[in-house]
């Protein structure tokens, strides 16, 4: 029998606006609890709420991002349902009338470019949350409320964890170069919930649709994503139905876990908000809007392959965050063998930078620069430069006063390169045996001694030259 994987992604982004959705107050993560609430996000009686024209630009620029229709008009509507999370009893929200939708966003499979439809993005206000105490008590920290979310709800076009994982990424480095959302899943800037059933594609039967929540990293989504498909599989190969449910991801036991089933269809009475007069934007206005845009991480990449002539792989990296991207181009300006630089920025940069905490070097641009010059004209080998580039680092300091504070500069001598290599020639006679009788490999052991002999300041390009002419020559 064979099965195919049905998933659709419902993703909450909180924007970074400086105020919340309808109210003045601070939108910034963290604080005390319950200090950045007033009565409007509190719901106090006979507060009204007043939109955040920033928010509507950024729902906006992601929906051009991922191209969606914008509409002219859009509707604001409560959604009418109860949690302590959420003061109003009722969330401020879009439903039928959403600012965006029928957009999609392309990602790369095994199988080649797929595209994932966007059913809509709409505009609402996050709630409040709950913090649970070791004592079995419950505290409401009402300072989320109000904040100002996106919600990105995709069509049911994705068939694995990894489509879903590349589609998030695909979100989620987006909107970061909008700088519209930081989008981190550990302070709930972003988050997702999953929507998963199969299909027999002999029958035609489907399985119960299982909405899985607490997801908080992408390998999470993928990991769920997988185990649902499994257990979905299984249910249905022994005969086995259920209704819809909504289960819980359990990273210890990584497992889904059931939280509830669904015997009836949710009703959450969604009346248009009184308080909202219908949001009209203008074409003119969008293209305002538009013109702002930065340059994103498709079109980019696109650009890096063929401007820097760099392999498809090289550029994904380099263009996954705006900041990188722009450390990577200003570098190029500086220093134009961009297969060299891509790889130094790839490896020795990218291992000592968190790119989730912000891609942040204590060094300008230029001094890197300096630095792999320094490698290219031969006055300093590979292994000084990464020393050098670590002490940048760690101390920092030019590249050419780290060369010297270091005694790093390479030998320009040949002669006394030769000297060198003739001292290892001469206690490694086994070795020059083995070269010619085929083993090449041999020729970096003798590289190494004669590295060893200049403590590291011979050139050795120059120094295999030598070995070469000299044992031809024996």
């Amino acid at each position: 029998m064979s099965y195919k994987t049905i998933v659709g992604l419902e993703i909450h982004v909180e924007l970074s606006t400086k105020t919340k959705a309808f109210c003045g107050c601070e939108n910034k993560y963290g604080g005390e609890p319950n200090t950045r609430v007033c009565p409007v996000c509190l719901g106090m009686p006979g507060a009204l709420p007043v939109l955040n024209k920033e928010v509507v630009e950024y729902a906006a620029m992601a929906g051009k991002a991922f191209h969606c229709t914008i509409h002219e008009k859009s509707v604001f509507e409560r959604k009418n349902y109860f949690y302590p999370d959420l003061v109003k009893g009722y969330q401020l929200t879009q439903n039928q009338h959403a600012l965006c939708n029928n957009g999609y966003v392309e990602i790369e499979t095994e199988n080649g470019p797929k595209k994932i439809g966007i059913h809509q993005i709409q505009i609402e206000e996050d709630t409040g949350k709950a913090l649970h105490s070791d004592e079995r008590d419950t505290l409401m920290d009402y300072n989320r409320c109000g904040v100002p979310l996106i919600e990105i709800v995709s069509d049911p076009d994705m068939s694995s964890g990894e489509e879903a994982k590349a589609f998030l990424e695909a979100i989620r480095s987006t909107l970061r170069y909008l700088d519209i959302s930081d989008c981190k899943m550990e302070e709930g800037s972003m988050r997702c919930d999953v929507n998963i059933n199969i299909e027999d594609l002999e029958t035609g039967e489907r399985s119960a649709i299982a909405e899985i929540k607490n997801l908080n990293s992408f390998r999470a989504v993928g990991r769920a994503i997988d185990f649902e498909t499994k257990r979905q599989i299984q249910l249905m190969e022994a005969g086995e139905k259920e209704k819809k449910t909504t289960r819980r991801w359990d990273d210890v036991k990584t497992e889904t876990v059931l939280m509830r089933v669904k015997y009836t269809e949710n009703d959450y009475r969604f009346v248009p908000e009184g308080d909202l007069p219908p949001l009209y934007v203008s074409q003119e206005w969008l293209e305002k809007i538009f013109d702002r845009m930065p340059e994103l991480p498709k079109k980019r990449k696109e650009r890096f392959v063929r401007d820097f002539q760099l392999p498809d792989y090289d550029a994904q990296v380099l263009t996954s965050t705006k900041d990188l991207a722009d450390y990577y181009e200003d570098l190029a300006g500086e220093f134009k063998d961009y297969t060299m630089l891509s790889n130094w920025v790839m490896g020795e940069v990218l291992r000592r930078v968190d790119l989730e905490e912000g891609f942040h070097v204590p060094f300008e641009a230029k001094d890197l620069a300096d630095l792999l010059n320094l490698v290219k004209d031969g006055k300093i080998n590979n292994n000084a430069g990464k020393k050098v580039l670590r002490a940048m680092f760690e101390e920092g300091g030019k590249p050419k006063d780290l060369v010297e504070k270091m005694g790093l500069l390479q030998m320009q001598d040949t002669s006394a390169m030769e000297s060198f290599v003739d001292e290892v020639l001469k206690e490694n006679p086994e070795s020059i045996e083995q070269i010619k009788a085929g083993k090449d490999r041999v020729i970096g052991f003798l590289v190494g001694q004669v590295m060893k002999k200049s403590k590291g300041k011979a050139n050795p390009q120059v120094v295999n030259k030598l070995l070469a002419e000299k044992i031809k020559a024996l």
